[in-house]
């Protein structure tokens, strides 16, 4: 009762950086164009697949002793080794980064450029300055 007389309102739901951009209708085109262009580029290695499984269609039976559980053991651990599961991964969270547009790329470009010449500039005065200060010191002392 006495939190209906304060007038407390209910709380909004708090919502990630990246939930608000992936809501943006711009986003959504690109993604979708995103997709569309990988269909594209994948659809060569798509039909080369294709092709090699029905190659391989004769010779199916060749893969019932890698589906016994000693050869699915070695398997797991073949995978631990050659960190198939660290790629996955790795592929997976690449899909999920949100890639900046031409525009933004070429402004963060300019930004590093602009900050390694001002450090480039801070860093040579401060060496000439400090330059010119050790030499009047050591031919004073001389």
């Amino acid at each position: 009762m006495a939190d209906k007389s304060k007038g407390t309102s209910p709380k909004r739901k708090l919502v990630t950086v990246r939930e608000r951009s992936e809501n943006t209708p711009e986003n959504k085109s690109r993604a979708r164009r995103v997709t569309s262009t990988a269909k594209k580029a994948s659809a060569p290695f798509r039909v080369v697949g294709r092709f090699l499984k029905k190659l391989a269609h004769p010779f199916r039976f060749m893969l019932a002793p890698f589906k016994t559980r000693p050869a699915r053991f070695i398997g797991r651990i073949l995978a631990k080794v050659l960190l198939i599961n660290y790629f996955r991964s790795a592929w997976k969270e690449l899909r999920q980064v949100t890639w900046p547009d031409r525009k933004e790329t070429r402004q963060l470009t300019l930004a590093v450029f602009a900050f390694a010449v001002v450090f480039g500039i801070m860093i040579t005065l401060t060496d000439y300055g400090l330059d010119k200060v050790f030499k009047k010191v050591i031919l004073k002392n001389e």
